[in-house]
């Protein structure tokens, strides 16, 4: 016993010696620990935003897109978050109560607020877009388009974005911008595939927008763009025909019909048994028919149907002109086209008219296509009305003019044929975004937003592979010591015993 006493007052690291060791043992096991855990923890991925409004001419929609922060070549890769259609017409259609276009907007940005980050808001740029509507305005009345966009961005600027304004795209930006939509959201661009062609239809203008093997139109440098998206270069051709959407189309075909100025006209475009009067002055109250009113006019006209596809084909014909073309080739009214290249996506208008018929389906003969539109055509009104109870009549009445307006536009106005309108594929939505101008629009514009550095680990990976081997070192270092130190106290209390 007096030994080991003597042995334990001869050792001060018998008791206090070890404890100052457990404690720095357990900290630096600790500090390596956390190190470890912090240091390899995953970073939270940043986001930014871009909300677009596609004031088109019967509607307005609103799109949130979200990005990451960091870029590929340049180009964000944006993806639709949310969208809102709003309330009422289209801008356009706020001529004499300017104010209301901008008060429509509310409810669908208060949503956009909803769906973004508070921190991201300020940030947030906010853009609007105007169609073929505006510009039919922005011809018949500039300043009447001038008072709308003003109210639109008194609005605009309540919300906490960062408002850049509003404009109106040009034809061959709206189909230009489809094009790259489309393309993206197959990852075409990214992988450096083939692309496909688009083709937009709207209310007011319709596009068609497509790389060609050669763009041999000589003198029309207008309809060629360039892209560089993902590293690589694109030449693309495209034409937007003002007019020529599905509604003003219908306005042009009643035009053809009431040339005389009659009190009662025919259409082989609508029902049997649909009757409605109709003004001359709404008909003709558009820069795309005003110049063709006739003279000495009555106020209204009745507007029967008879439903013959054949005839409203004709009728259909009539809007296009194919007499001249100083191209090597054309498509209509003497614009130049070359060749139809690939496949193409058809959306907007295309998609929602070929999905009412169910022929969505491009598998089916283009002859079954028109046999099924011809049948619709012919169905009696109240049928089509009794068959369809969940479909708007403005919409229903305009079916049978919408499916022959689409197929004789594909294939008389841009050259379709049975074989290649198998090549094109009717959509809405690709990997959950729609297909359309905006998304294209999105892209084109977080160029200019400046990259965001992305998230880093808080430790330079230097410096957190110094901290690990010093401290891998330390713990070493102290179990060392632990064994020298109390290694022969153990041997000797063996001997005594």
């Amino acid at each position: 016993m007096t030994a080991q006493r003597d042995m334990k007052e001869k050792n001060p690291w018998h008791m206090s010696g070890m404890v100052a060791l457990a404690v720095i043992g357990v900290i630096a096991l600790v500090t390596l620990v956390a190190v470890m855990v912090i240091q390899n923890m995953p970073l939270a991925q940043k986001y930014k935003y871009g909300i677009v409004l596609d004031a088109g001419s019967s509607h307005t929609t609103v799109f949130i897109y979200e990005w990451p922060a960091e870029k590929d070549n340049n180009t964000g890769r944006a993806e639709q978050k949310h969208s809102c259609d709003v309330k009422g017409p289209g801008i356009s259609s706020y001529v004499g109560t300017p104010w209301k276009a901008g008060q429509t907007l509310r409810e669908c940005m208060r949503q956009a607020e909803d769906n973004i980050p508070e921190k991201r808001r300020a940030e947030t740029p906010l853009y609007l877009g105007a169609t073929a509507g505006m510009r039919l305005l922005h011809m018949k009345n500039s300043s009447a388009s001038e008072e709308v966009f003003r109210a639109v961005s008194d609005t605009l600027q309540t919300f906490p974005f960062s408002y850049q304004g509003a404009r109106i795209l040009s034809g061959q930006e709206e189909g230009a911008y489809g094009w790259v939509t489309v393309n993206y959201l197959d990852n075409r661009l990214k992988q450096g595939l083939r692309t496909t062609g688009a083709l937009d239809l709207g209310g007011a203008s319709t596009q068609i927008s497509f790389v060609p093997q050669a763009l041999d139109g000589g003198g029309s440098p207008g309809n060629s763009v360039t892209f560089r998206l993902y590293g690589n270069d694109y030449n693309l051709y495209t034409h937007s025909f003002l007019c020529y959407g599905k509604d003003q189309a219908l306005r042009m075909a009643l035009a053809h019909h009431t040339q005389s100025g009659p009190m009662a006209i025919k259409d082989p475009c609508f029902h049997p048994g649909y009757a409605a009067t109709k003004a001359y002055s709404d008909l003709y109250d558009s820069p795309c028919v005003s110049d063709r009113k006739p003279q000495g006019a009555p106020e209204s006209f009745l507007h029967t149907g008879i439903g013959n596809f054949q005839q409203c084909q004709d009728v259909v014909r009539t809007l296009f002109n194919f007499s001249q073309c100083k191209y090597s080739r054309c498509s209509f009214n003497g614009v130049y086209q070359p060749p139809l290249q690939g496949h193409f996506g058809a959306f907007s208008a295309y998609y929602y008219t070929m999905s009412f018929f169910n022929l969505t389906d491009t598998s089916i003969p283009l002859d079954t296509v028109k046999e099924t539109i011809a049948r619709f055509c012919a169905t009696p009104w109240q049928q089509v009305k009794q068959e369809n109870p969940g479909t708007k009549l403005k919409y229903l009445v305009e079916y049978c003019f919408a499916g022959a307006y689409l197929i004789t536009l594909l294939t008389d106005g841009y050259n379709f044929t049975a074989e290649t309108y198998a090549d094109i594929k009717f959509i809405h939505k690709i990997k959950g975004s729609d297909a359309g101008w905006t998304l294209g629009y999105m892209l084109n514009l977080t160029n200019m937003i400046p990259a965001e550095a992305p998230d880093t680990p808080p430790l330079p990976y230097s410096g957190y592979v110094t901290i690990v081997t010093v401290t891998v070192f330390l713990l070493l270092a102290l179990l060392l010591l632990v064994g020298r130190t109390f290694r022969p106290s153990c041997f000797k209390r063996s001997l005594i015993i």
